[in-house]
């Protein structure tokens, strides 16, 4: 049912279910696993030019030490990729290029709190991946903040 699955990582500790959740349905389908931290441009864009090559630079180092995260999470082989631009875009032509079965996310991410539900990234991904997404949200008490009421 799944060959190859993407793992969309930014690093931050909310991916961290997503990623075992992940890594447990590669291991059940005996799935390739690949890792996919993409450096959002536009974040590096709107920094002062000034300080782009250090913003650059230091979002590349903080996808490499994510994705060494989900490898060492892993059981088996996992294929390590940093690529930049528009992460919603990004992910969902990754999981085209290599014909992905699924794409797994978490759905709050570095900027969590500017979402009530779902993160931005998670929500484009969801809608414009040309593959199935598995959004996978932290459990309460696992470092995420809760909001109850409504």
């Amino acid at each position: 049912m799944f060959d190859t699955i993407v793992i969309a990582t930014d690093g931050s500790d909310s991916v961290g279910r997503a990623v075992d959740v992940a890594l447990d349905l590669a291991e059940k389908f005996d799935a390739a696993v690949h890792a996919l931290y993409v450096v959002d441009s536009g974040e590096v864009d709107s920094s002062p030019e000034a300080v782009r090559t250090d913003m650059r630079n230091a979002l590349q180092e903080r996808g490499g030490s994510a994705i060494v995260d989900v490898q060492k999470r892993s059981a088996g082989d996992v294929t390590a990729v940093v690529r930049e631009g528009r992460p919603p875009n990004e992910i969902g032509d990754y999981a085209r290029e290599i014909d992905a079965d699924l794409v797994a996310t978490g759905t709050r991410g570095r900027h969590g709190e500017n979402r009530f539900l779902i993160g931005s990234v998670a929500e484009r991904v969801v809608r414009t991946c040309p593959v199935p997404v598995l959004t996978v949200r932290q459990l309460e008490g696992d470092g995420e903040p809760t909001t109850r009421g409504a």
